[in-house]
């Protein structure tokens, strides 16, 4: 469990900081695998494009 705390102490870190952007994830499997997110590819190219503005896509955690 403490290292999942601090994985979402880092996102969270970087979340404030300027210049870095988030692809949209979700939780993989709540069930087997309750710690574990994966981004959402579809979103790859929206992403990279609101980046160019300087801005971060939202909403950054997607529902299951």
């Amino acid at each position: 469990m403490m290292d999942y705390l601090g994985s979402a102490e880092n996102i969270g870190k970087l979340l404030n900081r300027n210049n870095y952007y988030f692809v949209p994830f979700k939780q993989d499997n709540f069930i087997t695998k309750p710690r574990s997110i994966v981004f959402e590819a579809d979103y790859i190219i929206k992403t990279l494009e609101f980046a160019l503005e300087g801005k971060q896509i939202s909403p950054i955690l997607l529902g299951i």
